[in-house]
């Protein structure tokens, strides 16, 4: 039978645990003529933590942190593709995470661990097509959050081109008009089948910009239409890249909401594959084995919980924090989880998630 902590063992467990943790967060792009420079910056930082830590804790609390982060730093994996790492250490735990997503530089130290500010760290890595178009031309871009730059293509993007491909008794129409709508579905068609390649490369949502006429002429023939996030109407072909990135801005102002878009039908697909798990005593269980793809998440979920005889089981705390097997917050602890299991985590905003108790997780295929 479990009994309750004192209140004098419970200041050490609860110091121990928390007090000091330290989070480092740090682009990790790694190169290898940029590896001596990697090592220096986290030497620095790691210098950094020993002046703070000095300051307010005890050297019997400060040494078996910097024992631990040194530990880390000399043991880094620098045979990877990753793009951000991800350091915490206390008295009693030291953990690194290699990152798929990019980070801010960020050192934190606390009474727990930044693992929700992390998430919340990554810069929103907006990516996009751009597809424009005219009656004679067309360009592809890949879209950034800051900038856009042109996708070459041995594809032919001018519409002169498909004249030569008209059958000849077109090339003769007594009616100009009809012979140029012909002329302008085979062109969109060539260029329709160029962003069905494309999309097998780039699997982001496009946006359609160009006159009226012709953006709507795409629109009825598209076979793409589930991957266009909008069309922007407007003459862009003697644009600057610049100019058209400004023209995309006011869209990219409810990319969150395409994002969570996205992140619901990646949720839905995942649901009819029998891959999708619910709820936060069903995450939690789930979460230890190795077969997380994708956590999501609302941003203000938390859940203070007790755990189980069964580690793979939690339950609503309605305890204090005195009790031995005490959650600070189930959801931080589910996030680690799927991040030491190289899963991903998307934040979504508080309600998008009702349907599905606030907290869902996505399992990779396993054989049958």
């Amino acid at each position: 039978m479990n009994s309750l902590l004192s209140d004098e063992e419970h200041k050490v467990v609860g110091s121990i645990k928390y007090m000091p943790a330290v989070s480092i967060i740090q682009p990790f792009e790694f190169k290898k003529s940029l590896k001596k420079e990697l090592l220096y910056k986290l030497k620095v930082v790691a210098e950094k933590v020993e002046q703070e830590l000095s300051k307010n804790y005890p050297a019997a609390q400060v040494l078996p942190v910097m024992n631990k982060l040194h530990h880390l730093i000399s043991n880094l994996s620098y045979d990877t593709h990753k793009k951000g790492i991800a350091i915490f250490v206390s008295p009693l735990v030291e953990k690194v995470f290699y990152l798929d997503l990019p980070v801010e530089e960020k050192l934190v130290i606390d009474e727990s661990f930044e693992i929700r500010d992390l998430i919340y760290s990554k810069k929103l890595n907006i990516r996009f097509l751009v597809l424009l178009l005219s009656g004679e031309s067309s360009r592809m871009y890949l879209g950034r959050s800051s900038s856009i730059s042109l996708i070459k293509s041995e594809v032919s993007d001018n519409i002169a081109a498909y004249k030569r491909d008209m059958p000849e008794k077109m090339t003769h129409f007594t009616d100009p008009a009809g012979y140029k709508e012909v002329l302008l579905n085979k062109f969109l068609y060539h260029m329709d089948e160029r962003l069905s390649t494309l999309l097998k490369a780039y699997s982001l949502p496009v946006f359609v910009m160009g006159a009226k006429r012709t953006s709507g002429h795409f629109k009825k023939m598209t076979k793409n239409e589930k991957s266009i996030a909008g069309y922007i109407h407007g003459n862009f072909m003697e644009a600057t890249e610049a100019e058209i990135h400004q023209a995309m801005e006011p869209h990219l102002v409810n990319w969150r909401k395409i994002k969570e878009q996205e992140v619901l039908q990646q949720l839905e697909k995942a649901a009819n594959e029998k891959r999708l798990i619910h709820g936060i005593k069903e995450v939690w269980s789930a979460a230890s084995r190795e077969i997380s793809r994708l956590l999501v998440v609302e941003k203000d979920f938390i859940f203070a919980a007790r755990q189980g005889a069964n580690a793979g089981r939690i339950y609503k705390d309605d305890l204090n924090m005195a009790y031995p097997f005490y959650i600070k917050d189930a959801v931080d602890d589910i996030i680690e989880k799927v991040l030491e299991n190289e899963g991903d985590v998307e934040f979504v905003d508080n309600g998008v998630l009702k349907n599905y108790g606030r907290i869902a997780l996505i399992q990779h295929y396993r054989p049958a």
